[in-house]
């Protein structure tokens, strides 16, 4: 191998050492990728200096600073093909006598001198590096920490967007994250919560917000000991940021108030809270594990009069005096919206006079259908809808001890009611098939389980016709329970794609009975993909023969 005379350094080991520890220390990254980075950044250099063809190595000392520097080739048993990563054995053997294909040969070289091109190259990579590495440090350091409180400064404001110095990385509050009407200037102290930290090629991204229920919820932990040391929980919270805040509590002690803890002397700690958020009115009230209970209290400082719950729909229905309505409400739906918010369900408001009505409704249409379909007198019809029997069904189907223990009924008409019940439902069933059929939906659909054929009309009505057309859509497309509608909405409010729900919504279907649903429909595609290989078989037979 051709040898060349030595040439200087452009820097002697200590100052290599020392940069290189500057560098660690000033970006809180380990001294070890510092000195990775000097090595990728001498082999690059060397290569422009040797030729991009060869195999050069670099190898920093990290105690005495001894750079080492060699080119590398592999011994092969023929020709190389590449003659400047590979030798021969022959002329492998001459530089080593015991060389063996396979093995690498160590061609040491004199260390380079680094000219203005070749040491700004090297800069750019020991930056690059360096950066990298601070970048997955900040990562790392923040990617536990969400949902904590973090204190920073603000460093700008980009198109509404705060960006804030958090000491060793920044963080931005997006404008929808920021508490509105709420100012932010260079220089100003912010606290806020680490709602989210990713990482991304340009480095990691941390998301702050202001304006997150749970950014109260850690402020009220660091105002109140309590809540600190868990014997006081905030089990929900809902906000409307710069305006109006609830927030449900409960102490596990017994000697403890909840409430007045979370107050403190005077109001000291709740105000503590609310000064942080911008002068934010904060509704504190007792947690139940009573639902109706805990509507009742969500709803403060409106009086209840009777709260009627639908599991099933997740809907709250709640009957308030006349002249409580428009406190229940709140301004712009203000209260009834966090009330909905803070106990996860859907609240209707109703004043007594409305649900007089609605129920008296209720009563005529429930009694009328069953006049008809069950051909009894008005008398009869009305008993049974007093006695909580709402649909054809549940007269076909509960026990018929259930309804002969109803006062002036024996066990003859109950039996005579499910049998007309049921007669009833059948020729619901015929009517529906046949308007099924005329919508152009086909047999094989109403072989599918969990469908009904008045589900089909309504797939039929939604053009899903063919198995290929169900099978298309998603569960959620199909079975999507439909938000349910306030009594109370805004004039003019549009109606979300979300609130529509899917196809088959108002029918009660599961999402796992969707997703049966959907399978079955869907299984036709798994026959047709195994008959596929045996009609391939019978082809090739056939060409054989």
């Amino acid at each position: 191998m051709a040898t060349a005379a030595p040439a200087a350094p452009t820097a002697n080991r200590a100052e290599l050492l020392a940069i290189a520890d500057s560098v660690a220390r000033e970006k809180l990254i380990d001294r070890g990728i510092v000195i990775e980075a000097m090595e990728d950044a001498i082999q690059r250099a060397a290569r422009a200096r040797y030729g991009q063809e060869n195999d050069i190595r670099a190898k920093l000392d990290p105690q005495t600073g001894d750079l080492r520097l060699w080119r590398v080739v592999e011994v092969v048993e023929e020709a190389p093909e590449d003659y400047y990563k590979q030798i021969d054995l022959k002329g492998a053997q001459k530089l080593k006598a015991d060389a063996a294909v396979g093995d690498f040969i160590v061609d040491p070289l004199p260390p380079i001198e680094f000219g203005r091109i070749a040491a700004q190259a090297a800069k750019q990579v020991i930056f690059q590096k360096v950066r990298d590495a601070e970048r997955e440090r900040q990562y790392e350091e923040f990617k536990d920490r969400t949902g904590e409180i973090i204190t920073g400064v603000v460093k700008r404001v980009e198109f509404g967007h705060v960006v804030v110095d958090l000491g060793r990385a920044e963080g931005v509050i997006r404008r929808d994250a920021q508490i509105p009407r709420e100012m932010h200037r260079v220089g100003d102290r912010v606290r806020s919560l680490i709602l989210r930290v990713a990482r991304e090629t340009r480095g990691p991204q941390i998301f702050l917000s202001r304006s997150h229920p749970d950014f109260m919820k850690k402020l009220f932990a660091q105002e109140v000991p309590e809540i600190y040391d868990g014997i006081i929980e905030i089990k929900a919270a809902a906000r409307d940021p710069g305006s109006r805040a609830k927030i449900g509590v409960i102490s596990y002690d017994s000697s403890i108030d909840p409430v007045g803890a979370c107050v403190g002397m005077k109001g000291s700690r709740v105000q503590a809270v609310v000064q942080e958020m911008q002068g934010e009115k904060i509704d504190i009230i007792p947690w139940s594990e009573d639902t109706a209970t805990f509507v009742v209290n969500a709803l403060q400082p409106a009086t209840v009069a009777r709260v009627v719950i639908d599991e099933e729909e997740g809907r709250i229905e709640v009957v308030v005096p006349d002249d409580q309505l428009s406190l229940a409400i709140g301004r712009r739906g203000q209260n009834v919206r966090l009330a909905s918010q803070l106990t996860s369900s859907q609240i209707d408001i109703l004043t007594e006079a409305d649900a007089s009505e609605k129920r008296q409704k209720e009563f005529v249409e429930r009694s009328e259908m069953f006049q008809n379909e069950l051909d009894v007198d008005e008398t009869l019809a009305q008993l049974l809808v007093a006695e909580g029997f709402t649909s054809l069904e549940e007269v076909a189907y509960v026990e018929a001890d259930e309804i002969a223990s109803i006062e002036g009924l024996d066990d003859d008409i109950a039996t005579e009611l499910q049998e007309r019940a049921s007669e009833a439902l059948e020729r619901r069933e015929a009517a529906a098939r046949e308007e099924r059929r005329g919508l152009g939906v086909e047999d094989a659909l109403a072989e599918l389980p969990h469908l009904s054929e008045q589900m089909l009309v309504t797939l039929g009505k939604a053009k899903i016709l063919t198995l290929d057309d169900l099978a298309d859509l998603a569960t959620d497309e199909l079975v999507q329970k439909k938000r349910p509608e306030p009594r109370r909405r805004a004039e003019n409010a549009p109606q979300r794609a979300e609130d529509k729900g899917g196809i088959l919504a108002e029918y009660g279907l599961t999402e796992e009975q969707g997703n049966e649903i959907i399978m079955a429909a869907r299984a036709h595609w798994f026959e047709d993909e195994a008959e596929a290989p045996h009609a391939e078989e019978a082809a090739d037979a056939e060409s054989s023969q």
